[in-house]
Order: C-alpha cells, then structure tokens, then sequence
C-alpha cells in the first residue's frame, strides 16, 4: 500500500466521500503533510532542488482531485480508451517511460469524482453497440497501491461487472489484491500482473512488490475467477537470461497447476528505448547500468512518429523462440497475445 510522504487535496476535491475518507485515514497521522489548495498552484508543495530529488519527491505525494475534463484517451492496441481514475504510480523503475511523460515532479494522482468518470464511461460504450468496448486502468498508472483507501478498482470492477459490452483491463507490480476477490466481476475485468525475474526487479524496479509477492496475488485474482494475464517486460537480455527466465515461468506454472478456474494470457515486451528516455533516466539515476549503449542496438521507428533503440533482429527472433517454446511447455491452452 502506498503511504504518502504529503497528501495534496486539489480545490473541491473534498466535496467527494473518496476524498473524505482520504482526509480521515491519513489526516491524523503527523508524519504526513496536509495540503488543502484554493489555487491550481499545486507543484510549488512538493520540493526538489534538482532533478533526482523532484523525482523522488513527487513520487512520495498523493495528489487528489476531480476530473474536469471527460474526454477520455484511445489506449490502441491494448484498449480503446483508458479509464482515467488514477495516473502516476510509486515504483521507482528505471526503464519506465512514464519517466517523461509525467513532468519533474511525478506524483501520484487519484480522482474521487468517480459517478461522473463512470457515465462517461457508459457514453462511450454506448456508442460502439453492439460492439464490446475495452477500457485499460493502467495506461498511465499503477492502480493498486492506493486501492485500500481510494476503491477505484473496486467501483469499477463492480461497475463492468454489470455491464453487458464493456470490459475492463488493467496491470500491476503489487500484491494489494484481496479486496478485489469477492467482486461479482462475471468475467469481464482481467488483471495481468508485470512479472520478471529477481535480478531484473532487485536492479531495475524500485519500491515494487518481490516476484514471489507477484506470482502468489496472481494466483488468487486466477482461482477468483478473474482472466488473469502475464506481462513480461521489459526482457532483458543478459548473461544467464534464458535460465533465469525459464526458472520464473516454470515457478508460476507448478503454482498455477494448483487448480486456476481463470484464462491465462502471456504479453512479452522486449527492452526498448528512446534517446529523450535514455537522457531522463541518467539524469535520475544516475549510476543506472541499464543497457542503453546506442551501438549495441539497432535504431527502429515507431508507428507514433518516433525512433527507439532495439534489440537487433536475431536477438528478437531469439526471445521470441525461447518465449514461444517455453510457454508452450510450459502451460496449458495458455494464450500469447504478442512477443515484441
């Protein structure tokens, strides 16, 4: 669960039960900062002399507020839209590419107007009848470690739950699933889990849960009924890769025979980067030894007008026939949606 260092209450966002409750459960605790806003001048609360230091600030603030705008954004190819209840998230990966998109100060944010975001939410299903329509919680986020206060993920689990022609999707690095169990979830919300080896989450993921804690919250979420999804990413390839890589999979594959009632689906995302990525992310970790050495890859672009640096194309070809036989092996009647 994520404990704030501050918690900053935008304007009217206290006219909201979500945020009330919010104020009640942490106000009293003198360890965390308070901040009550009248102004939009919300960035000036959270410190920082440098860059590093803002960055690990914002990821310590909890910012809460109201969903002005309801034009949600396409989340092509995963979804159509996302489903904006939170954005920021309090991992401290070294790859991630929220690293720049989500300013100096990278604070978390939850909206408590949830009654407006979910008829939004009806509007756009509606007008893609009789067709489904697919809503991702975690393009910009990381939604569980403020479940236990917020319930965001409860609301709208409970809320496809009901619904004939929409779904729901969203992924995790936490464990904070037991709230989320009992839901009358019917089948349409999957909650994939970002899964990796030891030594990528000891030296990449930061403030993330362990493997083990990963492995364990997806086998509850799978034997709840829940179509349960696996994000591998990002693969890395380094020396020992392949033993490392089968050692997880066949771990979560032992503990899934133990009876899952849930679909299961693999993505594998291989590493990749971008020059901006590349200059941020020394800029914030500075000692980071994350491969980005440009001649080591090969310079691709991208279908949104940019270029990223990846793995050559027999490297690729090689993770792929690995994921490939693995996986198949490995599990039963288990879906690969893509290898990339």
């Amino acid at each position: 669960m994520f404990i704030p260092k501050r918690i900053i209450f935008e304007k009217d966002s206290l006219e909201y039960d979500a945020a009330k409750e919010i104020l009640a459960r942490f106000g009293s605790n003198d360890n965390i900062e308070i901040v009550n806003l009248d102004s939009n001048k919300m960035k000036k609360h959270i410190p920082g002399s440098d860059l590093p230091e803002q960055y690990r600030e914002g990821k310590k603030t909890l910012v809460v507020g109201v969903k002005r705008g309801l034009k949600f954004q396409t989340c092509k190819p995963s979804a159509h839209y996302q489903l904006p209840l939170i954005s920021g998230c309090m991992g401290q990966c070294e790859y991630c590419y929220l690293n720049t998109m989500l300013g100096d100060k990278p604070f978390v944010k939850v909206y408590v107007n949830t009654e407006d975001i979910f008829m939004q939410t009806e509007k756009y299903i509606n007008e893609r009848l009789p067709e489904k329509t697919v809503f991702e919680g975690s393009a910009t986020s990381d939604p569980v470690p403020v479940e236990p206060y917020t319930h965001s993920l409860k609301k709208a689990i409970t809320f496809f739950g009901k619904s004939e022609k929409g779904k729901f999707r969203f992924v995790t690095k936490y464990n904070d699933v037991d709230s989320l169990l009992e839901l009358e979830h019917n089948g349409h919300t999957e909650i994939r889990f970002s899964i990796n080896t030891p030594y990528v989450i000891d030296k990449y993921e930061h403030h993330t849960a362990s493997a083990d804690k990963r492995t364990e919250a997806s086998i509850k979420v799978s034997e709840a009924g829940y179509p349960t999804g696996y994000l591998i990413a990002p693969v890395f390839i380094y020396d020992n890769w392949k033993e490392d890589y089968h050692v997880l999979l066949q771990d979560l594959s032992a503990k899934l025979k133990n009876g899952p009632s849930a679909s299961i689906s693999f993505e594998i995302i291989s590493h990749r980067y971008t020059t901006t990525a590349k200059n941020r992310i020394l800029k914030v970790f500075p000692e980071s030894t994350l491969p980005m050495n440009d001649e080591d890859r090969k310079y691709k672009y991208g279908q949104f007008g940019y270029g990223k640096y990846v793995y050559h194309r027999g490297e690729l070809d090689e993770i792929k026939g690995f994921f490939e036989k693995e996986i198949q092996e490995l599990f039963i009647d288990a879906e690969i949606k893509y290898i990339i």
